[in-house]
């Protein structure tokens, strides 16, 4: 215990982050510092330990021998801290609180949360917009909505909708478009960051064939979605990037198939916590929202293939 004494508790902080994300740039994320600022933390917490908690490899750092079960009560002692910390935090019932991924905030929630409003004046909500899960025990975020597999660890998962990819363009390209073969013509957006490929959508498609020639691409699916609405070329797009595009008809799906990417929506709130009233009318509300605006472009919009 001497040497535990003498460890600042920021470098405690830096090594259960890197240990529990997996890397020094996902831990200076959510520490909101440098990697070099968190590296420096590391070093100094196992000066002070007196010991190696992490293994330096080509591949970025792992938990040494010594440093996997101190890892792990590393993490059960923060969780106990944060979960102390959030049960005496006072919490406003007039202020619903959600953390959010930037997509799905500016191109669906934005949108829709005046019609929240209207049914629930007492009700103000605050959004935060970030692509890291909250810690949702320990801080006062009430509710994260999230994309995902749905098996986060220490957070309770409640699916709301899966994540299916179809095309979309404008209306003008869409005439130009009979079959899904006609697309070998045309250019495409492309997300480099996303894992779904054209090949899944065009086997759906019973197509042996190349995909649209890239036009332009984007490390950014918002950015995407701007450019297809730039009439710039077609794009995989899933309900809620283009839901309200195609509400207003300024974008179109010119084809009715419609592919799971195994990924889904979900709540995910703390487990373990009675959930408060503002929470469950927020979570009524947008899953009849979500119903809606898919039902609001079903002519014309892609139906799941299985």
């Amino acid at each position: 215990m001497k040497n535990l004494n003498v460890v600042q508790l920021n470098g405690l902080r830096a090594v259960e982050a890197v240990g529990r994300l997996g890397s020094l740039q996902a831990a200076a994320e959510e520490l909101g510092v440098t990697i070099g600022a968190v590296s420096q933390q590391v070093i100094k917490a196992e000066t002070q330990l007196g010991r190696s908690i992490f293994e330096r490899t080509p591949r970025g750092l792992r938990p040494s021998r010594a440093g996997e079960p101190f890892l792990r009560k590393l993490n059960a002692g923060f969780r106990e801290l944060s979960e102390a910390v959030g049960s005496v935090r006072h919490r406003d019932d007039t202020i619903l609180v959600i953390s959010v991924a930037p997509i799905f905030a500016s191109r669906w929630l934005i949108h829709r949360i005046h019609q929240f409003s209207a049914r629930h004046p007492e009700i103000s909500l605050r959004i935060e917009s970030t692509t890291t899960l909250a810690d949702l025990a320990g801080s006062d975020v009430d509710l994260g909505i999230r994309i995902g597999p749905g098996n986060w660890p220490g957070v309770r998962a409640e699916f709301v909708l899966p994540q299916e990819m179809f095309p979309v363009c404008t209306p003008e390209l869409a005439q130009k478009l009979r079959t899904p073969a006609d697309l070998v013509d045309m250019p495409a957006v492309i997300d480099a960051n996303d894992q779904f490929t054209w090949d899944r959508w065009l086997k759906a498609a019973n197509l042996d064939q190349p995909p649209p020639k890239t036009r332009h691409m984007f490390s950014d699916a918002s950015l995407c979605l701007d450019a297809a609405l730039a009439g710039q070329g077609v794009l995989l797009a899933w309900p809620i990037l283009a839901s309200w595009a195609l509400e207003e008809g300024r974008l179109v799906a010119p084809f009715d198939i419609r592919v799971k990417t195994g990924m889904g929506y979900y709540f995910v709130t703390a487990p373990d916590v009675r959930e408060p009233k503002k929470v469950t009318l927020f979570k009524a509300w947008m899953r009849q929202a979500i119903a809606e605006s898919m039902a609001d472009h079903t002519d014309g919009s892609p139906t799941p293939l299985p």
